[in-house]
């Protein structure tokens, strides 16, 4: 599964790029755990968090599609709105006081890679 590792291994380099942002705004602010009421640190937080609870489903998703024998182009076409949508909502949160547009962005693009990836891999599992 080439395809799936690819974007595997770029949203885990993106993962590990917000979990630093995490780790420097604690330390700037002295906070051992949580957030302390710091909205910069939460917006860092919610950044990494955000992508570690709607980046496995896309994942898993796009590796269904590709064991089943979903054609290249659509797999990429997959990965990249889901790795797009990833980098424009953790950019917004994660480095950003206040990016609403990219936010935004970044989710509906998540939202509609899952959503035609789900439909996707019913369609498989139905129909073959």
């Amino acid at each position: 599964m080439p395809i799936t590792a690819l974007y595997a291994g770029l949203l885990g380099l993106l993962l590990v790029v917000l979990s630093i942002r995490v780790i420097a705004g604690r330390r700037a602010a002295g906070i051992g755990l949580g957030t302390g009421d710091d909205a910069t640190l939460e917006r860092r937080v919610r950044a990494q968090a955000n992508l570690a609870e709607y980046a496995p489903m896309g994942l898993i998703l796009l590796g269904l599609l590709e064991a089943g024998g979903t054609a290249a182009w659509a797999l990429h076409g997959l990965g990249g709105v889901l790795l797009a949508g990833r980098l424009a909502h953790g950019f917004a949160l994660g480095f950003t006081a206040s990016n609403v547009p990219a936010r935004v962005a970044g989710m509906v693009a998540t939202f509609a890679m899952i959503a035609v990836a789900a439909a996707m891999c019913l369609r498989l599992a139905i129909f073959g």
